[in-house]
């Protein structure tokens, strides 16, 4: 754990690191990909590093996690230590890989700062680091056991059983076991599919489990965007072999009875859809309440789906909006726009699930916020790279 001096020293140096982070993480990663280029093709995003995205979630990440070691919140520091554990397991990252990013992003650190990182700064950002990959490691550990795997061990062999178009742009695929039986899964948990491109790479996304734990097979839905996604698109159907990890996620239905309120935009739906089937499964009576925001009703990914399972529900209420659709359909339940709480009732003692863009759950975390539902009943799933400022301020 930091020292009283070594908390001092983060507290000094925190604004220049903060202000250096944009120059310090594309040299961390053109650092690590030079010397490891197979982690490049095959564990990190290339999508995503292209984007930009994948360099902002770390440093989202590293300056979250410094400044809960200044201004303590447990909640929230274990909200971000969760859900990087929970992906950092479906992609099998193992403990000796925190030593090969240690190395690299110390050396870019080095780099940009230069004679402001005395031994003094050194040693404080070093023991935060640890702290950090340590806490990280135990939570994947754990994961890792309750899955009965090997650490990093989780890749399995699965047939495409079924694939059904179910937007213009998304398609759905139903898995079965090559040898054995599929493992089981929460509602709301996602896997990892991994797929050889023709570069030799092997590219990895997550994609949200819609089926019910009951059955014997796995189903996802992929939306078209990006090197595995156009992948899966083109190139992978009935009959074809998969990669795909263990189920993990901590976006699952908490354990109380309270009211649900799930909101999700676009191919969020996924994991709602996931959540619905088990409310549904079991005729679940507590009052739920579903949001969704897409661009058009012909392009909305699930939408017979989405709405019958709320219908199934003793008392189920969805709310709809796109950007553009025909007047004569919008009512109460169908509106037109982006999503709002306007003219939408919300108990503050309900669960929030949010699933979506990162621009769409800060709008709508803020939004729920200001009708004064506490920042502790609000969860999320976010599709892309995490930037944890989301959930860390």
């Amino acid at each position: 754990m930091l020292s009283d001096t070594q908390l001092a020293t983060i507290a000094a140096t925190l604004p220049a690191v903060e202000g250096s982070l944009a120059e310090i993480t594309p040299r961390f990663y053109r650092g690590l990909f030079a010397a490891h280029p197979e982690l490049l093709d095959n564990l990190f995003n290339r999508t995503h590093q292209k984007s930009g995205e994948q360099p902002q979630a770390l440093a989202g990440s590293i300056a979250a996690f410094a400044r809960l070691q200044l201004e303590p919140d447990i909640r929230r520091q274990r909200f971000i230590l969760d859900r990087i554990a929970h992906k950092h397991a479906s992609l099998g990252v193992t403990a000796e890989q925190y030593a090969v990013v240690h190395e690299h992003l110390f050396a870019a650190i080095v780099d940009v700062l230069g004679a402001a990182v005395t031994p003094e700064a050194a040693d404080a950002w070093d023991q935060l680091y640890w702290d950090m990959a340590d806490l990280l490691i135990a939570s994947e550990a754990q994961l890792y056991a309750d899955a009965a795997v090997d650490p990093g061990h989780v890749w399995r062999e699965v047939r495409v059983a079924e694939r059904v178009q179910v937007s213009p742009d998304t398609i759905a695929l139903t898995v079965e076991a090559v040898e054995g039986a599929l493992p089981g899964f929460r509602p709301g948990q996602y896997i990892s599919v991994q797929v050889p491109l023709l570069d030799g790479a092997r590219q990895i996304r997550q994609y949200s489990l819609t089926g019910s734990p009951a059955e014997s097979r796995w189903r996802f839905s992929v939306k078209l965007a990006g090197e595995v996604s156009a992948h899966l698109h083109e190139q992978v159907f009935e009959g074809d072999l998969l990669d795909v990890s263990t189920p993990f996620g901590d976006l699952v239905l908490p354990d109380d009875d309270a009211p649900l309120l799930l909101a999700s935009a676009g191919i969020g739906c996924t994991p709602v859809i996931g959540l619905l089937t088990a409310l549904s499964e079991r005729r679940d009576p507590r009052p739920v309440t579903v949001l969704h925001a897409d661009r058009s009703r012909d392009r909305q990914p699930h939408r017979g789906m989405l709405a019958a399972l709320v219908d199934s529900l003793p008392s189920g209420r969805l709310i709809q909006w796109y950007e553009s659709t025909s007047p004569h359909v919008v009512s109460d339940a169908i509106r037109v726009g982006q999503m709002t709480l306007d003219d939408v009732d919300v108990d503050r003692d309900s669960h929030v699930m949010l699933c979506g863009p990162t621009g769409f759950l800060s709008s709508m975390r803020e939004a729920f916020i200001n009708r004064e539902v506490d920042e502790s009943r609000i969860h999320y799933e976010t599709f892309g790279p995490e930037l944890l400022r989301t959930g860390a301020r």
